[in-house]
């Protein structure tokens, strides 16, 4: 368990590729029988996405770095206790964010998750373009002091349907919740961040 997180949380919004069923059965099959080297594989394949989502939910690296760490011993400890059907994917949001949840610690200071937001919400401004540039800084500003009045509800879907790229209904099954309550909860999240959002800088009177 002495993996380490790497150095940086890629600010773009990753959707992985869907996964091979037959081949995420196998790993599932090896975390049952204690396989260490599906540990291996599901650790490389997950370890960058659970990371950053735990970066952008709790807000600080610091304390991501230790949920990180707990997380994989979760896996390691629990994997042999795993449904043969499982999906990899949505049980270890699952269990990243009830780690983050029993510390009860939520804040929204992380940078990149904040840019990552920005490009969905307005633009990804290329490097050779210097007022894009400005504005998607301005919009990411904005973006961090609407995302901060979120309830934590508002704050989880967003991250993982918008940041994380996860379905709705696969969210659905992260949050607890029916597909449906989690789309009503979706539209709820945007409209409030819509509503709270700060007037940049040229839109004040």
């Amino acid at each position: 368990m002495s993996r380490a997180p790497g150095p940086c949380v890629d600010s773009r919004v990753a959707i992985a590729d869907a996964p091979d069923p037959s081949a995420e059965a196998d790993l599932v099959a090896g975390l049952r029988s204690g396989d260490s080297a599906a540990f291996t594989a599901v650790y490389d394949r997950h370890a960058p996405t659970m990371f950053r989502f735990l970066v952008r939910l709790c807000g600080r690296r610091d304390l991501a770095e230790d949920l990180f760490q707990e997380l994989w011993m979760r896996v390691a400890r629990h994997g042999r206790r795993l449904r043969p059907d499982t999906r990899l994917g949505p049980w270890l949001y699952t269990v990243a964010r009830n780690l983050v949840r029993s510390h009860a610690r939520w804040s929204v200071g992380d940078a990149a998750g904040l840019a990552a937001l920005a490009s969905w919400w307005y633009l990804e401004a290329p490097a050779s373009a210097p007022l894009e540039a400005v504005l998607a800084a301005d919009a990411a500003r904005r973006l961090e002091a609407g995302i901060a009045r979120l309830p934590a509800s508002g704050r989880e879907v967003l991250l993982l349907v918008v940041v994380e790229g996860l379905s709705v209904d696969d969210a659905a099954r992260v949050l607890k919740l029916t597909s449906e309550a989690a789309r009503q909860r979706l539209h709820r999240a945007r409209a409030e961040l819509l509503r709270c959002l700060p007037m940049s800088d040229g839109e004040k009177r």
